[in-house]
């Protein structure tokens, strides 16, 4: 099961980025490239049936599967950076972290009004981050297709944040 193939990879940090934190690190699943294209075929399976126009991706690990998802459908990708990265006019939402605060920002002309924008980063944890990234989509005028996550830590029930903006959560891997 690819859930179990993906646990065994996950390397947890203990204390970062704060003492306290247990960082679920997804680095080392780059290494395995059979996995890697496993895991967007699994992330294509499962919205292959939703009309998605672009791929947007919160930096920076939400870059990784989010273009490799994006190349598969043959679709757009666009980034959504931390503050102050992206070189063109922009517009920005901030939010709380599990651990403190943060800005993230998109190209003002990264999509056109109605363009329907599907989600995609590493972990999903609080939702803070995926929330911000789903209004900056509202406010250029594109519709939340839906949202994808290798991990959900289901016990911080960030997921019950999104259905406001759309009801199509994937996740591959789950920590009750």
């Amino acid at each position: 099961m690819l859930e179990d193939k993906i646990k065994q990879v996950i390397r947890d940090i203990p204390d970062f980025p704060q003492p306290g934190i247990v960082f679920k690190d997804i680095t080392p699943i780059l290494k395995d490239a059979a996995l890697c294209r496993e895991i967007v075929d699994a992330f294509a399976d499962e919205v292959k049936h939703l009309n998605i126009d672009v791929i947007a991706g919160i930096e920076s690990r939400g870059f990784l599967f989010g273009l490799m998802l994006a190349n598969k459908l043959d679709i757009p990708f666009v980034p959504i950076r931390k503050q102050g990265k992206l070189p063109a006019k922009t517009i920005s939402e901030s939010y709380k972290l599990e651990y403190g605060q943060a800005t993230i920002e998109i190209h003002d002309d990264a999509f056109e009004s109605g363009t329907n924008v599907f989600i995609h980063d590493d972990l999903l944890a609080t939702g803070g981050t995926v929330v911000a990234a789903a209004k900056l989509i509202e406010k250029l005028g594109g519709h939340v297709a839906g949202f994808s996550f290798v991990i959900n830590l289901k016990f911080l029930n960030g997921e019950g944040r999104l259905h406001r903006f759309s009801e199509n959560v994937v996740s591959l891997v789950n920590y009750k």
